[in-house]
């Protein structure tokens, strides 16, 4: 598990049970490993970026994590090359039709690598005191069903249901579940405004849960939308307790989740998320300003459909 983040709000331009099995294999002789050159543009001759000093490293992980449908188990495995940017296809079932897409790192969201989550801002709109106002002080903040406001106000984010699943696993010793762990999710409404700023009556699709026996956190919420400048994402903080999430210390890790483009295309036909389509043309993952130098460990697999609601599942390493 990494050292607490002390200081992760760097400026943005953003402007918008399951049960634990361990399989042994003998590894007495281990094969030598060939790593893959990382191929450094001249402009970065100097300066590796993050991700790609993950790749170096993930080119030599000996263990391989992979989340089922009953929970969590490790398979020790060996692993000789670096954690490939295209990953396999991603099939999400949209009810009448089912769309496959090559979305990038879809394999290795439900899956750990003892790679850590990679680290990202927390954007202009965190709500968690760091950018003026705080949600985690407020009680009721703590729920899994984030998608409407409490308080002074008890209005429903419109928009597609969303289940998302997160997994919290220690990076450190094998990637082992880390129960108690809280997380902080929050994201942007149907239109790409966030509540509390740019709908600053509303304190909905913000809340914290803490992880069960098995490091699982699970939050009900609405799709959000896409705004101008950005690839749809959420953003979430983690914590080692509640108590440090509601106090906002001791972070462990704060990243974004980048979601699938095939999903996004099947959400944004919806009737409220016209704006988002014009959004999509504009930007890419290529280009976005958080995910252009990869995003292969915080895009989640996706499942399910417009009429049931869809489901993200990300495992997180810290």
């Amino acid at each position: 598990m990494r050292k607490p983040v002390s200081d992760h709000n760097a400026p943005s331009p953003d402007t918008a049970p399951a049960y634990i099995e361990i399989a042994h294999t003998e590894t007495s002789h281990i094969e030598p490993v060939d790593i893959e050159p990382v191929d450094i543009e001249p402009e970065q001759a100097i300066t590796m970026s993050r991700r790609n000093l993950l790749r170096v490293a993930g080119a030599v992980s000996l263990g391989t994590f992979v989340v089922g449908s009953a929970g969590v188990a490790a398979a020790s495995t060996r692993s000789t090359k670096k954690p490939a940017k295209k990953s396999a296809k991603a099939t999400t079932t949209t009810g009448t039709k089912t769309a496959t897409s090559a979305a990038t790192g879809a394999a290795a969201s439900t899956s750990c690598s003892n790679t850590v989550i990679p680290r990202e801002t927390a954007g202009p709109f965190p709500g968690d005191g760091s950018n003026g106002v705080n949600i985690l002080n407020k009680q009721g903040v703590v729920r899994s069903d984030i998608s409407s406001s409490f308080g002074a106000s008890t209005t429903k984010a419109a928009g597609v249901p969303l289940t998302v699943i997160l997994t919290v696993v220690d990076a450190a010793i094998g990637c082992a579940a880390l129960p108690g762990a809280a997380v902080y999710l929050w994201h942007a409404d149907q239109v790409g405004a966030y509540s509390m700023y740019t709908a600053p009556n509303e304190n909905y699709l913000r809340g914290v849960q803490a992880a069960d026996t098995n490091g699982v956190i699970t939050f009900k919420t609405v799709f959000p939308g896409a705004y101008d400048g950005r690839w749809p994402h959420m953003h979430f903080e983690v914590f080692s307790n509640i108590e440090n999430a509601l106090a906002r210390r001791n972070i462990l890790a704060t990243s974004q989740l980048a979601l699938p483009e095939v999903t996004c295309n099947v959400v944004y036909a919806v009737k409220g998320y016209e704006t988002s389509v014009g959004n999509m043309k504009r930007t890419s993952l290529a280009t976005d300003m958080v995910f252009r130098d990869g995003a292969e460990y915080q895009m989640p697999t996706m499942s399910g459909s417009i009429e049931t609601g869809f489901v993200a599942r990300l495992v997180v390493p810290v």
